[in-house]
């Protein structure tokens, strides 16, 4: 059966705090120049042969439950136990597809054989991971005529059925979440999770918005991300300039200083795009970055992005602002308050507010050099999900904060590891829409004749 009984796959998830295992694996572009030995390990033994292997597979945890997993990959050292076991099953890559059945969906797809699309195809797939695999080819550039490596992304068929099936247990992790979360009201924290999740399998939305960040930041001297080749993309194949460049892992071996650029650049791209796009990328984890020195960063994988209204980015902003610029607790309270984190009236001092929710914005708050540490990263973790502080138990996480939330622990997670260290109130003060601050590093200076054009 393509779409497993709502009561098996319930069981299956029941279960998942016994079992630990994989590791985190991504559809993005950042593999496309994977090692020999990493395609010898796509071991003929463990491909996908057909579509309903495909959804056999998917349906063993696969689907959107990996996809949860995988989101909180990176995060494990501040989870409640029972959640942190159950998330780390989750992560695990999933088998690739057989050649033929990949060549398949081209030609579904693209009208033709990967051969006859393509000048060049490589027929193994440079990544395979929940909701499809990564190929590398050469094409023909239909503005150009020239030649130009590319990265197609293939989704598997039968992914939308298997993720459809796994979406019908997103509400028993709202369970798991809510363990930690004393105030946590689930519904709308997983609502938001299936509508971004859906979304993901539409290429073709996946394409718009990497198009618009592509556009948005072209010209700009540290922040880069792949153009889409639009003829060569459809709603289940995504075809984008192939990038070389390092892997997170490669360039945490670089000096603290090329680190600390990398950390800067990172920050720059979440909250510019936030407060200018209104947009978020809302996947930070470290295989959506390239690196090539000097703070210059590629951006890749824009399947999972939160679209804001002027009305939600209005209370982002002024939230900031009261905390960390105006040191304005009423002010905070009545926001947080009006915007449903804390239920009106709880019976909580007004300073105690200020002081739960300040550790959010503690790196913007003061105008100092700080460092970022893994410590400080799981304590904003650990303190999330504490529920032995009474604000917790009034305080929960509306739809429009959901992935919001995913910068407080994604983005200081990643920063923690890089150990990045700078003035970040002062990068804040040039980002933030309130102040609006002149360039503050030699970062922002190199960007101000973009951020100019851009005005």
């Amino acid at each position: 059966m393509m779409k497993r009984s709502w009561g098996r796959r319930s069981a299956q998830v029941a279960k998942l705090g016994a079992r630990v295992a994989g590791t985190h694996a991504s559809t993005t572009a950042r593999k496309v120049f994977a090692s020999a030995e990493r395609r010898v390990e796509l071991d003929d033994e463990r491909r996908l042969r057909t579509a309903q292997a495909v959804a056999d597979e998917l349906g063993h945890m696969k689907g959107a439950l990996m996809k949860l997993g995988q989101m909180a990959s990176y995060l494990d050292e501040g989870l409640p136990e029972p959640l942190r076991l159950a998330l780390a099953q989750l992560r695990s890559d999933a088998p690739p597809m057989t050649r033929e059945l990949a060549a398949q969906v081209v030609r579904d797809e693209l009208g033709a054989d990967p051969t006859d699309v393509f000048v060049e195809w490589d027929p193994d797939p440079i990544a395979a991971a929940s909701i499809g695999q990564v190929h590398r080819a050469i094409a023909i550039d239909p503005t150009s005529g020239e030649e130009r490596p590319v990265a197609v992304k293939l989704q598997y068929p039968g992914v939308d059925e298997a993720i459809d099936a796994d979406l019908r247990n997103a509400d028993y992790l709202g369970v798991l979440l809510k363990q930690g979360f004393g105030g946590l009201d689930p519904d709308d924290m997983v609502a938001e999770i299936k509508e971004r999740i859906t979304e993901e399998l539409d290429y073709e939305l996946e394409a718009r918005n990497q198009r618009a960040f592509a556009d948005f930041y072209r010209g700009h001297p540290t922040i880069h991300v792949p153009d889409v080749v639009d003829a060569l993309s459809t709603k289940r194949v995504l075809t984008s300039e192939l990038v070389d460049g390092h892997t997170w892992d490669e360039m945490l071996t670089w000096s603290q200083h090329e680190r600390d650029l990398a950390g800067e650049t990172i920050f720059r791209f979440v909250f510019r795009s936030l407060y200018r796009m209104h947009a978020f990328n809302g996947d930070p984890h470290p295989g959506n970055y390239l690196f090539h020195g000097e703070g210059r960063v590629t951006f890749l994988d824009f399947g999972l992005v939160k679209h804001f209204t002027d009305d939600e980015m209005d209370t982002f902003a002024s939230m900031v602002k009261a905390a960390a610029y105006d040191n304005d607790p009423a002010e905070f309270r009545r926001i947080v308050e009006a915007a449903g984190m804390l239920r009106p009236g709880a019976p909580a001092d007004t300073a105690a507010v200020g002081e739960y929710f300040e550790q959010f914005y503690e790196p913007v708050r003061v105008d100092r050099t700080m460092t970022w540490t893994p410590e400080y990263a799981s304590s904003i973790v650990r303190h999330t999900f504490d529920r032995s502080s009474p604000i917790s138990q009034y305080a929960t996480v509306p739809k429009a904060f959901v992935f919001i939330q995913r910068i407080n622990l994604g983005l200081y997670a990643l920063l923690g590891q890089l150990g990045a260290t700078g003035n970040y109130r002062r990068i804040a003060e040039e980002l933030w829409p309130f102040t609006n601050a002149p360039p503050s590093t030699p970062i922002g200076e190199a960007a101000q004749p973009w951020l100019d054009a851009l005005d």
